[in-house]
């Protein structure tokens, strides 16, 4: 994913968020509705999800220190992970409690408008956003389904901005339905129910979200395809003869870090190992333009040793499958 990308999506999110929190506090001072209060603290708590979403995104952009000499575009995925911990906390929690209480304490909807007419607002407003985020997802999701593509994805703010708008057009539908049930039957306790509803909603995206970017904090390799990219990148078969075996991470969404051991022939000299380490590097990074930081270290291969299996971590010489 581009981060251009990423960040139009998530600043067009960020404009229809702010635009729809206002106008539902407005529809809850006027209406009472629970719904209301619970899905403009929603749009409040995505609007500051977007802003730590930009905050990450130009965190990330710090060059390395001596401290940190792999760089900082693991930032993307710390302030993901928050998105989802607020997501779940600001959003989620406050909609059961607010669900809680007016199902406790019904009350009827008064100047039923007002609701209405900025649950109809909103929903277009976030179609607008969805559908700029389902553009630039579009964009770089080549042929995986949307499944597939939350859960692989390396750069995270277009699977976050996805499930955060799907999450809103569905709690605005929960919204209105509840708001429109409580009219119809004079009965508060629909627009309590509505509010629970959004809360459980809320609560289930945010453990998919804290899932998908904790497997990213903790390190993930390459995508297949780039990994045999990769594996057939090293190889040239004159005097790097095989791939013995080779482990990928990533440092960044757009940052990959290649360490691989490599076989070479047992009379070439130090200078020819030397050259044929940095041509593959050349290769490698022809492949996959990403793979930014590679270490690649020569051996000799051994038929014995291959033969004997085992860690190939623990095993030099050892093959790679």
């Amino acid at each position: 994913m581009s981060a251009s990308g990423g960040t139009k999506a998530i600043v067009a999110a960020l404009a229809a968020n702010l635009a729809i929190a206002a106008a539902k506090f407005v529809a809850y001072i006027f209406s009472g509705s629970s719904s209301m209060l619970a899905e403009a603290v929603h749009s409040l708590a995505d609007s500051g999800n977007q802003g730590l979403l930009l905050l990450g995104g130009k965190k990330a952009q710090r060059e390395a220190t001596p401290q940190h000499p792999f760089g900082y575009g693991r930032e993307r995925y710390i302030y993901a992970f928050l998105v989802s911990i607020v997501l779940f906390s600001v959003g989620g929690m406050f909609a059961i409690y607010e669900g809680y209480e007016k199902i406790k304490h019904p009350h009827p909807i008064e100047a039923w408008y007002w609701p209405v007419g900025v649950l109809v607002f909103a929903i277009i407003a976030e179609s607008f956003s969805f559908r700029t985020a389902i553009q630039e997802s579009n964009a770089v999701r080549g042929n995986l389904s949307w499944k597939e593509f939350v859960r692989r994805a390396k750069a995270p703010e277009l699977p976050v901005v996805l499930l955060e708008d799907l999450g809103a057009l569905v709690g605005l539908v929960l919204a209105l339905g509840g708001v429109g049930l409580a009219l119809a039957t004079g009965d508060g306790v629909w627009d309590g129910i509505g509010t629970l509803c959004i809360g459980v909603l809320l609560i289930i995206i945010a453990i998919v979200l804290a899932a998908e970017t904790k497997s990213l904090l903790l390190g993930e390799a390459a995508g297949m395809d780039d990994v045999k990219k990769i594996e057939a990148a090293v190889v040239d078969g004159d005097t790097v003869t095989r791939l013995i075996h080779m482990r990928t991470l990533h440092l960044g969404p757009e940052e990959l870090l290649v360490a691989a051991k490599v076989a070479v022939k047992h009379d070439d000299t130090a200078t020819d190992v030397a050259n044929a380490i940095n041509a593959a590097e050349e290769r490698i990074r022809a492949a996959v333009p990403i793979a930014r930081v590679i270490y690649l270290e020569p051996d000799v291969y051994s038929e014995q040793a291959a033969a004997s299996g085992g860690n190939p971590a623990k095993n030099p010489g050892g093959p790679s499958h």
